[in-house]
């Protein structure tokens, strides 16, 4: 069986705009399911990040604390409501080069491969309308009656985006002569590394700097205007 090339994608920053977990967690607190109280958890975060005296890292990092503490005891249907809900919402919410950039590889026959950070049960309804193949996402475990035990289920797999790489390259007989691998942060470093064409997309400084050194390619996508760096 001739084997498929593979294009990889981080999600959140990436195709989306923005992040469907901080969106998710928004839209719990809306609802009531998570207490408003919850958001103090990462709104001095939020602000240090948005006035530039903090780092998008550690805003992202205190939302995913106050996901975890206040999932515990939510039924499912309650997260899939509110996941169906910021999907409806902002489904297409994403940058222009990267959105047609998976209809192109699409096309020519790509496997479209998406890895967040998010949880899966989000990132696979924001992916489907997009036409990945397969999606990788945070587990989060489900205890009696389908209620959230708070626990993230492998989560050593979900951080290593090479390791992930790499096993559906050998389980969905794929190859990786010609791979396309589109990220933004350096977490996204381990699978670039492995694709014949690394694409650092509105990078964070890390990551920019570790393109440079590499001569990886560099995409902006500012307003109306994609530009190469």
């Amino acid at each position: 069986m001739k084997k498929k090339k593979v294009a990889i994608f981080d999600i959140d920053g990436t195709i989306f705009r923005g992040s469907l977990l901080i969106e998710l967690v928004e839209v719990l607190i809306e609802r009531g399911i998570f207490k408003v109280e919850a958001r103090r958890l990462y709104q001095n975060e939020k602000l240090l990040w948005l006035d530039r005296k903090g780092d998008y890292e550690s805003y992202i990092n205190a939302v995913v604390a106050t996901f975890i503490k206040n999932m515990k005891g939510v039924t499912y249907g309650d997260f899939k409501d509110a996941a169906d809900t910021v999907v409806s919402r902002y489904q297409d919410r994403t940058y222009k080069y990267t959105r047609d950039l998976v209809g192109e590889l699409r096309r020519k026959g790509y496997y479209l491969l998406a890895v967040s950070h998010s949880p899966k049960g989000i990132v696979d309804g924001f992916c489907k309308k997009l036409g990945f193949n397969k999606v990788y996402g945070m587990f989060y475990e489900l205890g009696p009656s389908d209620r959230f035990t708070g626990t993230v289920s492998d989560a050593h797999l979900i951080h290593n985006k090479g390791t992930i790489l790499r096993r559906a390259v050998e389980k969905e007989n794929l190859t990786l002569k010609g791979s396309v691998g589109v990220g933004d942060t350096e977490g996204d470093i381990a699978f670039l590394d492995l694709v014949d064409k690394p694409i650092c997309f509105n990078p964070n400084k890390k990551l920019f700097t570790y393109a440079k050194r590499a001569g990886w390619k560099v995409v902006v996508e500012r307003k109306d205007v994609v530009y190469k760096i």
